[in-house]
């Protein structure tokens, strides 16, 4: 397995893999020009030249990140790559200084596993709402906020 930061040949799978998802109501779905625009934030995991998972590490502030468009494949899940995924962005994230990490989701358990904390989205800070004008969800959000401090 590999780790990397994606290509923009990942594109299409990356898209593929998260709307699949979107279209089960698992995730929120993500338009073309979003996964271009972030490209510098996604990371794929790749085994035998096939894209099995992706994450992405968004900043927004000094000391704030978001972990974002989590998924891995269906005939992989359950195989440990979502955990090794999130620390493989946990691990960037330290590099780069951040101390705090939050996620918005409709899988609060699997966060939950990784060491995150549910917290009302109340107590997150304005800046992290500036995208979602675009959310088809929105103002009407119902994912669930989780929170993680690092250390070190």
């Amino acid at each position: 397995m590999l780790y990397r930061k994606a290509k923009m040949a990942d594109v299409p799978h990356i898209q593929a893999l998260v709307n699949g998802y979107a279209e089960d109501g698992l995730m929120l779905p993500r338009p073309l020009s979003m996964i271009y625009e972030n490209l510098r934030d996604i990371v794929v995991v790749e085994a035998e030249g096939r894209i099995l998972g992706t994450g992405a590490l968004h900043l927004v502030w000094d000391d704030l990140a978001e972990l974002r468009a989590m998924a891995v494949v269906r005939d992989a899940v359950g195989q440990g790559l979502g955990r090794k995924m999130v620390d493989f962005l946990l691990g960037e994230a330290r590099e780069l200084g951040v101390s705090k990490i939050f996620a918005l989701t409709y899988q609060p358990h699997f966060f939950e596993k990784c060491g995150f904390t549910v917290v009302a989205k109340e107590t997150l800070p304005q800046k992290v709402w500036k995208e979602c004008i675009n959310c088809p969800k929105f103002p009407n959000c119902d994912e669930v906020a989780l929170t993680i401090e690092l250390k070190g």
